[in-house]
């Protein structure tokens, strides 16, 4: 969708983010609920905001280093809930997909935005199947298949898995914010093998390499004084994986913290606020929006320390024609004193402008 559709797309999620329905209005994310397989792969309609996001590294034929992210997000804006018509916004769909090259030195990057329904939006519920329009991600016997057609680059690709699911916080609530409340139901699948092709501007590449991916649900992301956060996933060497965030305030200081640390032998610990830490070491500002972000960290997570460092600088995505903010989010790489530690992605939200979820 574009132009005059998008932007009714736009203000829509936009009224219903900002809308002061309480969390109430939707089901809550509760202590004690057990994550059931495979029916929470599945969509949670009654929920307020949900997405499926993948991201991974990937090589191809020439050893061409590239990133790759899609995500799928579903909102229920309570808006028109009662209204018979099939064209009533009950559910919105958006998406977004970006891909990395390093050789290029470019991320190339696209979205898509549709009411729910008519065979051209949906989420279903029991198992992964989103689709918009032609993109799509969908459950397969053992992993996932993503398809997106962008503008200036399409994928192909298949996500097999190759470890359990990994729970965070809780056994899967992972607390956001000072408030019980203020939490997600929110597991990943680390260490996905990817293979497939990736088009860019008619040159098809085969590439294959390692991926990761979270579902979270929830009905009240983020604490009122949150301005946004900064989280990293990385598949660790060795068969590891770890995930940080940290939910900042106004002054940047941290609100909330943790995350969760997978050894290579399976065993699970869980990071508790005080145990997560990021400290800036390099800022990039964006020629287009100037804004300002920290694209290089020191990060403490329990016992490890290590220096993240980006792919490339400008990996920052505008993405106000669908989900109506912008926000850095790219491939990066872990090193621990000169070592290699893992491969992932990076995520910052809220230094544009104050995120609203």
């Amino acid at each position: 969708m574009r132009g005059k559709a998008f932007s009714l797309w736009t203000a829509m999620f936009i009224a219903c983010l900002c809308n002061p329905a309480a969390a109430q209005d939707y089901a809550p994310v509760r202590p004690g609920v057990e994550l059931q397989f495979p029916r929470d792969h599945g969509s949670h309609p009654q929920f307020r905001t949900e997405w499926w996001y993948l991201t991974g590294r990937v090589k191809d034929a020439r050893g061409g280093d590239m990133g790759i992210q899609i995500t799928f997000f579903r909102n229920r804006p309570r808006v028109a809930e009662a209204n018979p018509s099939r064209f009533a916004p009950r559910q919105l769909l958006f998406a977004h997909a970006a891909l990395a090259d390093a050789r290029a030195g470019k991320l190339l990057h696209d979205q898509r935005a549709a009411r729910a329904g008519f065979g051209l939006a949906e989420a279903q519920e029991g198992r992964t199947d989103v689709i918009l329009e032609d993109w799509s991600l969908k459950q397969t016997a053992g992993g996932y298949s993503a398809k997106v057609v962008a503008q200036e680059f399409e994928f192909a690709l298949e996500f097999k898995a190759t470890q359990p699911v990994l729970l965070q916080g809780e056994r899967g609530l992972s607390r956001k914010g000072p408030l019980p409340v203020q939490a997600s139901y929110y597991y990943s699948q680390p260490h996905l093998t990817v293979s497939g092709s990736i088009t860019v501007k008619g040159e098809k590449r085969e590439v294959a390499g390692q991926a990761w991916l979270d579902h979270e649900w929830s009905s009240e992301y983020m604490a009122p004084e949150a301005q946004g956060w900064d989280w990293i996933g990385l598949n660790l060497a060795g068969g590891g994986a770890l995930m940080a965030f940290r939910m900042r305030d106004a002054a940047g200081g941290t609100l909330w913290a943790g995350g969760s640390l997978r050894a290579s032998d399976g065993r699970v610990r869980a990071l508790a606020p005080d145990q997560v830490r990021f400290e800036v070491r390099r800022r990039w500002r964006s020629p287009r929006t100037q804004t300002e972000y920290p694209v290089a960290l020191h990060v403490r997570a329990g016992e490890l320390e290590f220096e993240l460092e980006p792919m490339m600088d400008d990996q920052e995505l505008d993405s106000r024609a669908s989900t109506g903010t912008i926000y850095w989010e790219g491939a990066v790489t872990a090193r621990s004193a000169g070592k290699l530690l893992g491969t992932g992605y990076l995520e910052l939200t809220g230094y544009w402008r104050p995120l609203r979820m």
